[in-house]
């Protein structure tokens, strides 16, 4: 709330009477807003649009939301605290549609169901541990090393992939 009211220069009564249903209210709202943008900028892509270029898109977005590595990610902060049992369904249906839509992008390019379930997965795994790690260490590059590496392992595959190897 602090931070809120900080950089808000709202006072707390302020956020609390356009919030009346207080931080539960505020933050049911600011998952909204996430889902939305993460709706509208990557897994729409990723379900629609010609598959290499969703998922290059992806790693743009990626890499511009979370700030190269100095924003956190909020639904999976919330997924390490009490904050989880209140909004389960919202967080686990952030992480669900991410992987599907990851997926369904990498079949499109040629890949089996059953291997790009397994990128899919390892692949938001790996961006949320380099979220960590990289705002552990105070090292964006780490994050950007992260994103990089996955971007080439995720290109190689497919061409592997597509050239019969």
């Amino acid at each position: 709330m602090s931070k809120i009211t900080a950089r808000t220069r709202l006072s707390k009564g302020s956020l609390y009477y356009f919030f009346p249903g207080g931080k539960d209210e505020m933050a049911a709202e600011i998952l909204a807003h996430v889902d939305q943008w993460f709706i509208k900028n990557i897994y729409e892509p990723l379900e629609k649009n010609e598959p290499r270029s969703a998922i290059a898109h992806m790693w743009q977005e990626v890499d511009t939301y979370f700030q190269s590595g100095q924003r956190i990610c909020l639904i999976g902060a919330f997924a390490l605290d009490e904050t989880r049992d209140r909004f389960a369904t919202v967080i686990r249906q952030y992480f669900v549609r991410w992987i599907e839509a990851f997926s369904a992008a990498l079949v499109r390019t040629g890949i089996s169901q059953e291997a790009a379930d397994q990128i899919s997965e390892e692949t938001i795994a790996s961006i949320q541990g380099g979220l960590v790690l990289s705002r552990a260490l105070h090292d964006e590059s780490y994050f950007e090393r992260t994103l990089a590496n996955l971007a080439q392992r995720v290109s190689t595959y497919i061409s592997e992939n597509n050239s019969g190897h």
